[in-house]
C-alpha cells in the first residue's frame, strides 16, 4: 500500500516546526526505502494545533520532531512487525 503524507505548509505551521518536520519525513522515507507520495499544503485554519501533519487522512496536530518518527514508525512500518 502506497501511503499518503501531506504537510501544512501555512506560515504558522512551518515556522512552529513543519520546516525541520518535513526534512526528518524526507530523511525517513529515503532511510528505509518507503514508497510514499509526499504533498505539502496550504493553510486549513488549525494554526493554534500546529504544526499539523496528515498520514492517509489521519490529522496529526502539534507534531514535534520527538513524535514525529514514533508516529512515522507506527504509521508507516506498523504493519512490518
Amino acid at each position: 500500500m502506497k501511503h499518503t503524507i501531506s504537510i501544512c505548509m501555512g506560515s504558522s505551521c512551518f515556522a512552529r516546526g513543519n520546516k525541520r518536520n518535513l526534512k526528518l519525513i524526507e530523511d525517513y522515507l529515503a532511510k528505509y526505502h518507503i514508497d510514499c507520495a509526499l504533498t505539502g499544503r496550504g493553510c486549513v485554519g488549525k494554526c493554534r494545533s500546529g504544526p499539523n501533519i496528515s498520514i492517509d487522512g489521519e490529522v496529526f496536530e502539534r507534531v514535534d520532531s520527538e513524535s514525529l518518527i514514533d508516529l512515522l514508525d507506527a504509521k508507516l512500518r506498523g504493519q512490518e512487525s
